[in-house]
């Protein structure tokens, strides 16, 4: 990979949370609401490319009403973690299919592509400058890349201008009830994308498009919403943030395709190789709810999961849906998806060797 181009501005807070706050918050992690002191900002404009790198004070935009993301929502993101290490490093995990990904995810929405090695030094800048929100024990800080059109214009068309900025949050477990098996709600009403569509970008339309079907699985007493495909509302496609595997009595393992309408999540990649090395055969073809259903019934499904940056791997337990529900296996996390997160966490954190090299410790942090 080429070395970055851009050199970041490094603008310290002067105002940052006092010792004695940070801890005490880390004492109560959710996901998602407390972050930390800096920010990594770079703009683009059609007339300088990238410019004005710089790792600064987090805070909020000025953005003009009639910004180009408020109207026509170009607007891009990545999901990804630091972690702390038994021995003491801070580490991103797979990091470069993150950058790979978020120019998949601009070439799609007609944005700018950052140069890889520009999008992990952003990463990587923002994580030394804030090493120590990196929480200790089975918390990590989770990062957020993304990439707005900021140009003042309401015609439509790509903008001209961009913002692209990360920011970081120490997070604790992404559900409630930590590494406890899901519920999930069957959307036989609502879909999340179709064959051309954006289904494949990580862009914010695609989860606000979900929201109102994850209401509805929080009104059914679920944790997720399961969604099937838009042409025949048959095909199991993925949750609202989470990509999902079914394990067979076989000790097959399937997962739906990737195919432009699912994201093709790292987390997912990750599993399936990790479960091939563990001698299971993956399948990776399209799997119908009724099938599924069909499956649990005969015991011909053991196990299934959802996994993604953020959650994880979260077996799921109970399988809701406008018919009924049904529970797979004992309603508990499954010994196959037990393994596999064992062993993803386990190169996540240290413990676990990494053959694959999916472990990029960062300098200084």
């Amino acid at each position: 990979m080429q070395a970055n181009r851009l050199s970041f501005d490094v603008k310290p807070n002067a105002h940052p949370m006092d010792e004695a706050s940070r801890l005490k918050a880390f004492e109560n992690l959710g996901f998602g609401t407390l972050f930390s002191d800096h920010m990594a900002v770079v703009r683009w404009s059609a007339d300088k490319g990238w410019h004005g790198a710089e790792i600064t004070a987090r805070a909020p935009f000025p953005i003009d009403p009639a910004s180009s993301v408020l109207h026509y929502a170009q607007e891009i993101f990545e999901g990804m973690k630091a972690y702390r290490t038994a021995d003491g490093r801070a580490v991103l995990f797979r990091p470069e299919e993150n950058a790979r990904r978020f120019n998949d995810s601009a070439r799609r929405m007609a944005m700018p592509e950052l140069p890889e090695a520009d999008f992990l030094a952003a990463v990587e800048a923002l994580v030394r400058i804030d090493a120590k929100w990196i929480p200790e024990g089975e918390g990590s800080l989770y990062l957020r890349p993304f990439m707005f059109a900021s140009e003042t214009f309401l015609g439509v068309r790509p903008s001209k201008e961009y913002i692209f900025c990360v920011i970081a949050s120490p997070v604790g477990p992404y559900f409630k009830g930590g590494a406890k098996p899901v519920k999930i709600w069957v959307s036989e009403t609502y879909t999340r994308a179709a064959a051309g569509g954006t289904g494949a970008a990580k862009c914010g339309g695609n989860y606000a498009a979900s929201l109102v079907a994850q209401s509805e699985a929080a009104a059914q007493g679920c944790d997720q919403v399961v969604f099937l495909d838009a042409a025949e509302h048959r095909w199991i496609e993925e949750l609202g943030g989470m990509n999902v595997f079914f394990v067979m009595q076989d000790g097959s393992i399937t997962t739906p395709p990737l195919g432009g309408t699912i994201l093709p999540g790292i987390t997912r990649k990750s599993l399936v190789a990790l479960a091939r090395e563990e001698g299971f055969t993956v399948n990776e073809e399209r799997y119908s709810f009724d099938q599924w259903k069909a499956d649990v019934e005969s015991g011909k499904v053991t196990e299934a999961f959802a996994c993604g940056t953020a959650a994880v791997v979260a077996g799921i337990g109970t399988v809701k849906h406008s018919g009924g529900e049904f529970r797979i296996g004992n309603g508990e996390t499954g010994p196959v998806t037990g393994k596999l997160r064992e062993a993803l966490v386990g190169i996540q954190r240290g413990t676990r060797e990494d053959r694959h090299h999916w472990v990029r410790a960062i300098e200084g942090a």
